[in-house]
């Protein structure tokens, strides 16, 4: 299955609009008005398809969580709708048991599962501390 391209057949049934933009050093943005939503893609700034895929369910975990905020919002609003947004991500592109599947059926390295799941390597790193520890702390899992 392309996840990527389900994702965005998914927005576009949603009324999401799709451009694609250049954003500078960002690979994408979501811009919410009166309840419509435009997704704006750099996809120059998008090398690989993992990081496409990641970057995209990112953006529509805005969308399906209505996590979205101003650009001047206070920081702490601004980092817990991007946790929102991660965690819809997280679950959606590696939900817990077909993640605790893989593992049971012998893959270990987080860059085998990150290939099996066709994301990038980090984003499977969050899962795993999302789903061990509820949280997205990296760092804090790993002792990095």
């Amino acid at each position: 299955m392309d996840t990527v391209l389900t994702l965005y057949e998914e927005l576009n049934q949603a009324g999401v609009k799709c451009y694609c933009w250049d954003l500078g050093n960002l690979p994408a943005v979501l811009v919410e008005m009166e309840g419509q939503y435009g997704l704006f893609v750099d996809f120059s700034n998008l090398p690989t398809q993992a990081e496409e895929t990641v970057v995209i369910a990112h953006e529509a975990g805005h969308v399906w969580t209505g996590s979205t905020h101003a650009p001047a919002s206070p920081y702490d609003l601004v980092a817990k709708h991007e946790e929102q947004a991660d965690k819809w991500a997280i679950r959606r592109l590696i939900p817990k048991e077909e993640l605790d599947a893989a593992v049971q059926a012998g893959l270990k390295e987080s860059w085998e599962l990150a290939e099996h799941f066709h994301v990038t390597e980090d984003f499977l790193k969050k899962a795993v501390c999302y789903y061990r520890n509820g949280n997205l702390e990296t760092q804090w899992y790993y002792g990095k």
